[in-house]
């Protein structure tokens, strides 16, 4: 761990302007991002920044400046999320700082800065307009599951009845853009072989990092060819099947290997659909189906040839039965001059809702549940995505709220070890626990339907740190007009949050005194 790079940390500076109803004017902000002793990839991690510090509000004026800070420290390096979670929190920082110094409720400012209608109130400060917006409906939907209104009332009840421990809720929003940076990398490969006994080898660009890339490679290649699964193999990734492969990342890997291993699917459909059409004495093979390792006309299913005998014919009429694939990620461009342009192939949307309770005399907190509404489009594999879902969670929860790096004066890290460095157990996972995928939400122009899965979930769990500021505020009896509360927020940070906000209604209790 000593020789690797971390998470870029960034510091964020900012001067907003908002209406009384806490509608944002104008923003201008400063993104400072360590990067340790050399560059690495910290310009496309600050890229990622700045594009990201809108998360899902809209600026009607904006002027983000990003800088990188050459220090001590080793060189640091992207993580999940890609710089995308260190812009989104400075964003949700200036949203509830907005909502306290106008003593309006979080979740209410925060709905009332979304994107929304058509042309430039939905369109990013890079100029960017999205379409098929759905950051309302996934709102309105994990609201409604998670029972939000009823249990805002009965977290205050329990806070007027416990003095020392705190309940906060807290919902956030997400809105994750799915592509490279750097247009270059949205392409992939993918090589389909089939043998004369039916069997099938798949070769796609994408690395099998734990997160099912196999498996929906598998079910597309299978759906694709209309056969069942259990005929492939699938071969581990190598440059000598499919080259100049991009790095599986920027959550596309699914994305752009699914819609190479499809186009080179196809390419076998065309050959064989020609050979079960003569099988079977028709005219036209473009009327012929693909489905249950049979080959049939659509409108006369009963006559029909299995996949395997058509593989063997088409093998002795001499043509060929491997096929590559290849896939490029239309109509996206960026000038990296300007920073304007279309990045984004499509965009994700979810939102989150956690409680929590924080105790006041140690600043220890625990998560007591969490609802999730994500949309993962037409979901390839549900079960593989919720898995996604809940471990980036997770895996956002430890980042903002217990895995603190610690740094000597030599910029050498002292929390290298399980004793020095906390990650979340399953001791940190509520029981209650629901993640719901958006229903009748296919997607228009990717990989039958689906949408990307890897890194959006991380940045649902700032709502656990947005929910640790609300119980931080219970701690008084007024309303804060801010609670600072740092990133990570461990049990130190929120102590320290806790004694500024009580401090500073100390300082208001005197001055209306002596008034």
């Amino acid at each position: 761990m000593i020789l690797t790079g971390k998470r870029h940390r960034f510091l964020g500076r900012y001067t907003v302007g908002f209406t009384a109803e806490g509608k944002i004017t104008g923003l201008i902000a400063e993104l400072y991002a360590d990067g340790g002793w050399s560059m690495d990839l910290s310009p496309p991690v600050l890229a990622r920044a700045m594009v990201h510090i809108d998360n899902a509000y809209y600026y009607p004026h904006v002027e983000i400046r990003g800088r990188i800070a050459k220090t001590h420290k080793v060189s640091n390096t992207a993580f999940r999320g890609f710089g995308g979670p260190q812009g989104m929190i400075v964003g949700e920082e200036i949203l509830d700082r907005i909502a306290r110094f106008l003593h309006l409720s979080p979740e209410v400012v925060r709905e009332r800065n979304f994107y929304h209608g058509e042309g430039e109130t939905n369109t990013t400060h890079y100029g960017q307009e999205l379409f098929d917006n759905r950051i309302l409906r996934v709102w309105n939907e994990v609201q409604t599951q998670a029972n939000f209104a009823q249990r805002q009332a009965e977290i205050a009840e329990f806070n007027r009845a416990n003095p020392y421990q705190k309940r906060g809720l807290a919902i956030t929003p997400v809105k994750f853009g799915i592509s490279f940076n750097k247009t270059i990398y949205n392409q992939a490969g993918a090589l389909i072989l089939v043998y004369t006994d039916g069997s099938i080898q798949l070769n796609h660009g994408g690395t099998e990092m734990g997160q099912g890339l196999h498996t929906k490679m598998l079910q597309v290649a299978a759906k694709a060819l209309g056969v069942k699964i259990d005929r492939f193999r699938i071969m581990p990734t190598s440059t000598d099947k499919v080259p100049n492969t991009s790095a599986t990342a920027a959550s596309s890997g699914s994305d752009l290997n699914g819609q190479a291993v499809k186009n080179a699917c196809e390419t076998i459909k065309a050959r064989l659909a020609p050979v079960a059409a003569r099988m079977l004495n028709l005219d036209a093979p473009e009327d012929l189906m693909f489905e249950d390792n049979w080959i049939f006309c659509r409108t006369y299913p009963s006559h029909r040839v299995s996949f395997d005998q058509a593989v063997q014919q088409a093998y002795d009429s001499r043509i060929s039965l491997s096929a590559t694939g290849y896939y490029r990620t239309p109509n996206i461009y960026w000038n990296p001059a300007s920073y304007q342009g279309r990045p984004f192939y499509y965009f994700v949307y979810s939102a989150a809702v956690s409680e929590v309770e924080v105790d006041g005399f140690t600043g220890c907190f625990k998560l007591r549940q969490v609802d999730i509404v994500h949309d993962a489009g037409e979901s390839i594999n549900p079960l593989v995505d919720q898995g996604q879902i809940e471990g980036g969670f997770v895996q956002g929860m430890g980042w903002l709220t217990m895995e603190e790096l610690v740094w000597d004066d030599q910029g050498r890290l002292r929390t290298f070890a399980p004793s020095t460095y906390k990650i979340p157990t399953i001791s940190e996972v509520p029981e209650r626990f629901k993640v719901h995928l958006l229903e009748r939400a296919a997607q228009d122009g990717v990989i039958y339907g689906s949408k990307a899965v890897g890194e959006p979930p991380l940045m649902l769990a700032m709502s656990v740190r947005e929910a640790i500021r609300n119980a931080v505020a219970e701690f008084t009896d007024s309303e804060p007009n801010a609670v600072p509360l740092a990133v990570p927020s461990t049990p130190e940070a929120i102590l320290d949050a806790i004694e500024r906000v009580q401090i500073a209604e100390d300082a208001l209790t005197r001055q209306a005194v002596s008034a």
